[in-house]
Formats: structure tokens, C-alpha cells, sequence
């Protein structure tokens, strides 16, 4: 806490009280003017006082001599250590330095660590929450019932471990004189349920239609719970909530799991059958359609590959019969007649390929015949010359 006390003014030569014109400080030493209108005093202004308009020379002046104010500290550390931070010299308001160690070229003492601007808390970056704090639990006001919070110094209640795809809680310490519309009323606040199964003891199981809601009524465990204003120990109690195992939540988790792993599977068959390279196109089984339409396809000469390709396949899968023997035989018969034309056309194309060869090398040997005859009658032109 900083203590300011002002000496050394200049005393005042008229009545503060009794002058209300504003008064304008400069920063001049100049000496005090007094010159101020005086107020009018009549009738008419007594009731309505006006405010009289001030002469550019009555304005009235005003000085302080800065030099004679003090300003004792308690604590001159703390307010250098601010000025520090400021990146300003620590020096008083008597223009004193506060600490000798202050270096004007880094900006800073040496002595002090200076606070960085992005620490959490300044303003920049918030404040980091403790993962540790617990929320804070208000009184609960219900239509029947009223809800105390438990002592926020006491240990949170234990829980056992929670099963997978849990829905169902397990509330004990419930008054005596509870009922299902009394439970439905506390719990349906969290969300829907969709089952409570009440014992005659003091405790139920209640079973809502999301996983979420469990966590939002663990929330009410620890709390004492009062039917009305009423202090028998009938109506009163205190609730435990915790995680409960039922057999319809593994079941549901277990279907939901195989679905998941039925997706997962699906997806992975779709990207496989994508970056697969495309199959042949499956060939068709043997009927009397196909059988006639096969015959034409093998007397076909572009067709012939693709057609025996299939004849093959149905030899393999074993579909001649006595009745299709027939049909068998001719289209057999009729790729053996087209190899034997095409082994007869190879033949024949290789006769002429070699008669062909014979004719080129025989035309290759004249020309080269008729290339040494012009070379060496060149040659004996050229020597009788030399």
C-alpha cells in the first residue's frame, strides 16, 4: 500500500467554499491568480444560480512543486519488481534509484528473473484447470425432495470398475419411504430410463438409454437426500451411486462390437476389391443357346481363341452328357477342321517365306555381281592413267 503526502503548495488567497468557478492547473510556476468574478447575489439567482463566464485573463492558476512530494514505501523490492517487469528503470517518485544492480542495456536487473508474457495467468494464455479439482456440488431442489451436497473435504466416493457399455447404476442408501416416482423424479434429471427395478430394501437399479447419462448420475453419489421438511429417518437418507453389471448392457455392447467389426470387415473387402486388378469375365455354363452360338464363334477366325478357350472350360467342369455328346463332337471336330486349315495355311506361308528368301538372295548376289564388274573396270581405267 503506497502512502502520498503533499508538501510545499502555495496557500490559497480566497475562499474555496464560498468560490464555485472551475479552476485550470497548469504546469506553470507561475504566481496564483485570484481575479475571479464575484457571484451575483439577487433574487433571481437564488433560485436558478448560473454559472458566470470567466474573462480570458481570470483564469485561476495553480502550481505544485513535484519535487516536494514524498512517497514512502513499505516495500521497495515489490515496486521495483514491477517496474522490472515493465522493462522500466526502478527508480522513485523523488527520482531516486530504488536498485543500484539496474541495467539500462538489457532493460532489466540482473539480480531478478524477469516474467514472461505467455506464462498462464497474465492475460495471454489462460490459466491452466487442475485435472484434479473436483466441481462443486450446490444444494438440489426437487419437487418432493430436497438434495444436501457431502463435505467437499471428505475422500469422493469409491466405485468399483466399470463394465463395458455400462447403463445400469446401482443406488443405494435410498429413505425407507422412497418410491418409484420419487426415484424417476431425482434420477430423470440426468436423462431417459428406460428401466428401474426397485428393491424392498433401501437401494434400486436403474437402467438409462445412453452410456452417457451414467457418469451425470455417479454425480449424485455422496448426496443426503430429504423427502420434504420432513426429519424422520423414514424420509431421509444418503445416496451412493455406482457402476452396475447387467446382462442387456454386455449384450448390447457385444452386438454393437460385432457390428462394428462387421463395418470394419466391409470396408477393408471394398478397398481390397478396389486396388484388385479386374478378373476375365466369368464364362457361362453349357446350354443348347450357348452350345449354338459357340459353333459359330469357332468358325470364326477372330473368335476362335476366345471360343476354344470356353469349349475347354466346359470339357473341365465336366458337362458333356450323353445327350450333348453330339453337340461336343461336331464343335470339337469343327476346331480340329480350323487347326488343320490354319496348320495348312502355316505351312503354306512358310513355302513362300523361304521361296521369298531364296528370290531376295538371289536378287542380293547380282547386284552385288554387277557392284564388283563396275570396281574392277574402275580400276583398270584408273592404272594405265598412273
Amino acid at each position: 500500500m503506497f502512502l502520498l503526502q503533499y508538501t510545499g503548495l502555495n496557500p490559497l488567497s480566497f475562499d474555496p467554499a464560498a468560490n464555485n468557478d472551475p479552476l485550470q492547473f497548469n504546469g506553470s510556476s507561475g504566481p496564483l491568480v485570484t481575479e475571479c468574478p464575484a457571484l451575483e447575489t439577487s433574487t433571481e439567482n437564488t433560485k436558478k444560480r448560473k454559472r458566470a463566464n470567466l474573462p480570458p485573463e481570470g483564469i485561476c492558476n495553480m502550481s505544485m512543486d513535484s519535487n516536494s512530494m514524498t512517497m514512502p514505501m513499505s516495500d521497495p523490492n515489490a515496486w521495483a519488481t514491477a517496474m522490472n517487469n515493465l522493462g522500466m528503470p526502478p527508480i522513485g517518485i523523488t527520482g531516486q534509484q530504488l536498485m543500484p544492480d539496474f541495467d539500462p542495456n538489457l532493460g532489466m536487473m540482473a539480480g531478478i528473473t524477469p516474467l514472461n508474457p505467455l506464462m498462464p495467468g497474465l492475460g495471454m494464455v489462460p490459466a491452466p484447470v487442475s485435472q484434479e479439482l473436483s466441481l462443486i456440488k450446490e444444494i438440489i431442489h426437487c419437487k418432493s425432495c430436497t438434495l444436501f451436497p457431502p463435505n467437499p473435504n471428505l475422500p469422493p466416493p469409491a466405485t468399483r470398475e466399470r463394465p463395458p457399455g455400462c447403463k445400469t447404476v446401482f443406488v443405494g442408501g435410498l429413505p425407507e419411504n422412497a418410491t418409484e416416482q420419487l426415484i424417476m423424479e431425482v434420477f430423470g434429471q440426468c436423462g431417459d430410463i428406460t428401466a428401474i427395478r426397485k428393491s424392498k430394501k433401501n437401494f434400486c437399479h436403474i437402467r438409462f438409454a445412453e452410456e452417457v447419462t451414467v457418469d451425470k448420475a455417479l454425480f449424485l453419489s455422496g448426496y443426503r437426500i430429504r423427502l420434504g421438511s420432513s426429519t424422520d429417518k423414514k424420509d431421509t437418507g444418503r445416496l451412493h451411486v455406482d457402476f452396475a453389471q447387467a446382462r442387456d448392457d454386455l449384450y448390447e455392447w457385444e452386438c454393437h462390437q460385432r457390428m462394428l467389426a462387421r463395418e470394419e470387415r466391409h470396408r477393408r473387402k471394398m478397398e481390397e476389391d478396389r486396388l484388385r486388378p479386374p478378373s476375365p469375365p466369368p464364362i457361362v455354363h453349357y446350354s443348347e443357346h450357348e452350345c449354338s452360338q459357340l459353333g459359330e464363334k469357332i468358325k470364326d477366325d477372330g473368335k476362335f481363341a476366345e471360343a476354344v478357350h470356353v469349349l475347354l472350360t466346359w470339357l473341365e467342369r465336366g458337362e458333356v452328357n450323353r445327350r450333348n455328346a453330339n453337340n461336343f463332337y461336331s464343335m470339337i471336330q469343327s476346331s480340329n477342321g480350323h487347326i488343320r486349315r490354319l496348320t495348312t495355311e502355316k505351312s503354306q506361308h512358310e513355302k513362300e517365306m523361304e521361296e521369298a528368301k531364296e528370290k531376295f538372295k538371289t536378287a542380293l548376289a547380282g547386284i552385288v555381281g554387277q557392284y564388283c564388274t563396275e570396281a574392277h573396270i574402275l580400276e583398270c581405267r584408273v592404272l594405265p592413267s598412273l
